[in-house]
Protein backbone atom coordinates (compact mmCIF):
# COMPACT_ATOMS: atom_id res chain seq x y z
CA UNK A 1 0.00 0.00 0.00
CA UNK A 2 2.97 2.46 0.73
CA UNK A 3 4.59 1.56 -2.35
CA UNK A 4 1.19 2.80 -4.37
CA UNK A 5 1.01 5.67 -2.82
CA UNK A 6 4.81 7.09 -3.61
CA UNK A 7 4.41 6.01 -7.04
CA UNK A 8 1.02 8.00 -7.23
CA UNK A 9 2.60 10.81 -5.41
CA UNK A 10 5.46 10.79 -8.08
CA UNK A 11 3.15 10.57 -11.09
CA UNK A 12 1.44 14.13 -9.65
CA UNK A 13 4.66 15.75 -9.49
CA UNK A 14 5.95 14.59 -12.83
CA UNK A 15 2.48 15.25 -13.87
CA UNK A 16 2.59 18.88 -12.91
CA UNK A 17 6.32 19.19 -14.20
CA UNK A 18 5.09 18.28 -17.80
CA UNK A 19 2.26 20.25 -17.79
CA UNK A 20 4.06 23.29 -16.53
CA UNK A 21 6.45 22.92 -19.49
CA UNK A 22 3.69 24.59 -21.70
CA UNK A 23 2.81 27.66 -19.38
CA UNK A 24 3.02 30.82 -21.15
CA UNK A 25 6.15 32.30 -20.70
CA UNK A 26 7.45 35.67 -19.37
CA UNK A 27 6.34 38.99 -21.12
CA UNK A 28 9.70 40.31 -23.24
CA UNK A 29 7.44 41.77 -25.51
CA UNK A 30 6.09 44.44 -22.28
CA UNK A 31 8.51 47.59 -23.29
CA UNK A 32 8.26 47.43 -27.04
CA UNK A 33 6.16 49.15 -29.49
CA UNK A 34 5.14 46.57 -31.88
CA UNK A 35 4.69 43.09 -31.30
CA UNK A 36 6.65 41.43 -33.62
CA UNK A 37 5.92 38.10 -32.57
CA UNK A 38 3.06 35.68 -34.11
CA UNK A 39 -0.21 36.06 -31.40
CA UNK A 40 -1.48 33.00 -29.42
CA UNK A 41 -4.38 31.81 -30.88
CA UNK A 42 -7.44 29.60 -30.36
CA UNK A 43 -5.49 26.33 -29.70
CA UNK A 44 -2.56 28.02 -27.52
CA UNK A 45 -4.95 29.60 -25.29
CA UNK A 46 -7.34 26.29 -24.85
CA UNK A 47 -4.25 24.70 -23.81
CA UNK A 48 -3.20 27.57 -21.82
CA UNK A 49 -6.65 27.54 -20.12
CA UNK A 50 -6.87 24.14 -19.13
CA UNK A 51 -3.64 24.32 -17.48
CA UNK A 52 -4.33 27.53 -15.64
CA UNK A 53 -4.28 26.50 -12.35
CA UNK A 54 -1.11 24.65 -12.75
CA UNK A 55 0.74 27.59 -14.27
CA UNK A 56 -0.76 29.73 -11.28
CA UNK A 57 0.89 27.65 -9.37
CA UNK A 58 4.16 28.16 -10.83
CA UNK A 59 3.43 31.88 -11.22
CA UNK A 60 3.58 32.17 -7.59
CA UNK A 61 7.71 31.33 -7.87
CA UNK A 62 8.90 32.11 -11.10
CA UNK A 63 8.17 34.48 -13.51
CA UNK A 64 5.30 32.32 -15.86
CA UNK A 65 2.12 34.19 -16.60
CA UNK A 66 -0.95 32.48 -16.35
CA UNK A 67 -2.04 34.61 -19.64
CA UNK A 68 -0.23 34.96 -23.37
CA UNK A 69 -0.24 38.26 -23.29
CA UNK A 70 0.40 38.41 -27.28
CA UNK A 71 -2.18 37.01 -28.83
CA UNK A 72 -5.11 37.26 -31.10
CA UNK A 73 -7.94 38.59 -29.06
CA UNK A 74 -11.23 37.09 -29.33
CA UNK A 75 -10.55 33.91 -29.93
CA UNK A 76 -7.59 33.02 -27.76
CA UNK A 77 -9.73 34.58 -25.34
CA UNK A 78 -12.77 32.20 -26.03
CA UNK A 79 -10.56 28.82 -25.83
CA UNK A 80 -8.75 30.11 -22.58
CA UNK A 81 -12.18 30.18 -20.94
CA UNK A 82 -13.13 27.15 -22.95
CA UNK A 83 -10.14 25.50 -22.00
CA UNK A 84 -10.92 26.28 -18.02
CA UNK A 85 -14.42 24.87 -18.46
CA UNK A 86 -12.69 21.52 -19.73
CA UNK A 87 -10.55 21.51 -16.88
CA UNK A 88 -13.65 21.66 -14.62
CA UNK A 89 -15.23 19.30 -16.53
CA UNK A 90 -12.36 16.66 -16.79
CA UNK A 91 -11.70 17.04 -12.25
CA UNK A 92 -15.00 16.82 -11.95
CA UNK A 93 -15.62 13.31 -13.71
CA UNK A 94 -12.38 12.04 -12.01
CA UNK A 95 -13.77 12.80 -8.32
CA UNK A 96 -17.65 11.93 -9.40
CA UNK A 97 -18.75 14.94 -8.44
CA UNK A 98 -21.50 16.85 -10.50
CA UNK A 99 -21.32 20.21 -12.07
Amino acid sequence: MKMKNVLLFLSVIGAVFLVSACAPGPNVLASTSSLSADPAGFFLGLWHGFIVVFSFVFSLFSSVNIYEINNCGGFYNFGFVLGNFLFYIVVCSILDTSL
